[in-house]
């Protein structure tokens, strides 16, 4: 697990530059050393916490505040990554929720998959790869966690 693969490196960096096979390799050895049983959230229970408990919110869980204080994004990353946790976390007290890099979560996407699945999603592929340097949204708009 000493492995790290993103192009930015540093103290507090998130990870970047893998993708999801590699996360999954990463959490079947972390569970096996550790004992636990650490998985990637449905983007579901990726969106409820990102919305700060599953409110109507814009931004990272916060209504109605300037993205530049909850996120890092085109505009304001200077194109790299930064420190986790160095913008304000959302309601829920989480931070970099939107922003900085691009998130996997454990199953399946599709643009209509909520008109004919079943309440319980069943998992899969990826919702999103973290594809490489710098991959952090580049427009504000790529930052909602709402449609």
């Amino acid at each position: 697990m000493e492995n790290n693969l993103s192009y930015f490196k540093g103290d507090n960096l998130p990870v970047e530059n893998v993708s999801w096979y590699d996360v999954q390799d990463f959490l079947t050895k972390l569970n096996r050393e550790t004992g636990n049983n650490y998985r990637l959230p449905t983007e579901a229970e990726w969106e409820y916490a990102a919305r700060s408990g599953g409110k109507n919110e814009k931004y990272t869980g916060v209504s109605g505040n300037d993205p530049d204080d909850y996120a890092w994004y085109g505009a304001n990353s200077g194109g790299r990554t930064h420190p986790a946790g160095s913008k304000q976390p959302n309601g829920l007290g989480l931070y970099d929720m939107s922003g900085n890099e691009w998130e996997c979560c454990s199953d399946w996407y599709g643009s209509d998959y909520y008109k004919g699945s079943p309440g319980d999603r069943k998992e899969g592929n990826a919702v999103y790869y973290a594809v490489g340097p710098g991959t952090a949204p580049s427009l504000i708009a790529g930052l909602r966690t709402v449609a």
